[in-house]
């Protein structure tokens, strides 16, 4: 089972303290076990969460073994960070796991130096802060959320959901993460102004489903002219089927995942090449390079032109 610390800073945000709980402790795997065990940890015997006083059942000794650590938002994002905090921190990044924050909870992130190099979000009122505090950090202020790989980092309030929904996507497909959000209220993956600039060249696979066959098809033919009859030929079953089962195990239509899985495509195609935005738009399966632009911008909220000159 994979085990989440959440550390719990002096004058955290309640709300982003009980988010990453919420949702971790309600996440099921298909068989109906649990899919985390939940650490709450904190600096010191007793918090301050503003409205109320937290005491938490695990020390830093908690984040000791865990597979990932959540640094919540604080009201007091400059204030220095403890020294035993930092050091723990730091040991657990050596040591491999996972850590993310979520809105204020990027500072103490920040000052462990585990940012430096590296592009975070936060909440948009403190984005110049952070920028100013840690000019190392490539800090955006307009997307959701920002995936490093081993480090992430979250904007305030609701995008601490998209986050923690995209590391349960990440940890077990997106089957898992969709019966987590619909316990949410919540879509799986958000579209509009703020972008979620999540890179990789592979689409996440609800693995062991019935459709982790079909979609791992889909996303080695990005390139072609699919069809929602072509897509539903090839998985042997009828479109109402086809659809029924992506809505249920993805969250979305097959339509719908495929332009996301050409624009997660595109996204790493314009980091790591220099192809032109023309030639890439092609290779992802669009018709045209002016449907290319539209459905990328309608995705990401900005231009592949744009994209390219902030991540390349």
């Amino acid at each position: 089972m994979h085990t989440v610390a959440v550390l719990a800073l002096d004058r955290v945000i309640p709300f982003d303290l009980s988010t990453p709980i919420e949702v971790f402790t309600r996440t099921r795997l298909p068989d109906g076990r649990p899919g985390y065990q939940i650490r709450v940890c904190a600096e010191k015997p007793e918090i301050d969460a503003g409205a109320f006083t937290l005491r938490a059942p695990w020390g830093l000794e908690g984040l000791k073994g865990a597979d990932t650590i959540i640094v919540p938002g604080t009201d007091a994002p400059a204030a220095p960070l403890a020294t035993a905090v930092r050091d723990a921190l730091r040991a657990a990044a050596e040591d491999g796991t996972r850590i993310a924050s979520i809105c204020t909870g990027t500072f103490p992130l920040a000052a462990t130096g585990l940012l430096d190099g590296l592009h975070a979000t936060t909440h948009w009122i403190a984005a110049d802060l952070l920028a100013a505090a840690y000019p190392d950090i490539e800090v955006d202020p307009d997307v959701l959320y920002v995936d490093n790989g081993q480090i992430l980092t979250s904007a305030g309030a609701a995008a601490g959901l998209d986050l923690c929904l995209h590391m349960i996507r990440k940890d077990y497909g997106s089957a898992v993460a969709a019966d987590a959000a619909r316990l949410s209220v919540m879509p799986l993956e958000r579209e509009g102004g703020q972008a979620q600039f999540i890179v990789h060249d592979r689409a996440p696979t609800p693995e062991g489903s019935v459709l982790e066959p079909l979609l791992n098809w889909l996303q080695d033919n990005l390139g072609a002219d699919l069809t929602l009859a072509d897509i539903a030929a090839h998985a042997g079953t009828s479109t109402r089927t086809l659809i029924r089962q992506f809505r249920e195990q993805t969250g979305t239509t097959p339509l719908q995942w495929l332009h996301r899985a050409r624009v997660r495509q595109a996204q790493h195609l314009l980091e790591t090449t220099r192809h032109s935005v023309e030639r890439i738009g092609t290779q992802v399966g669009f018709g045209s390079p002016t449907a290319f632009r539209d459905r990328f911008k309608r995705t990401t909220g900005v231009s592949p032109h744009a994209y390219r000159r902030t991540f390349s």
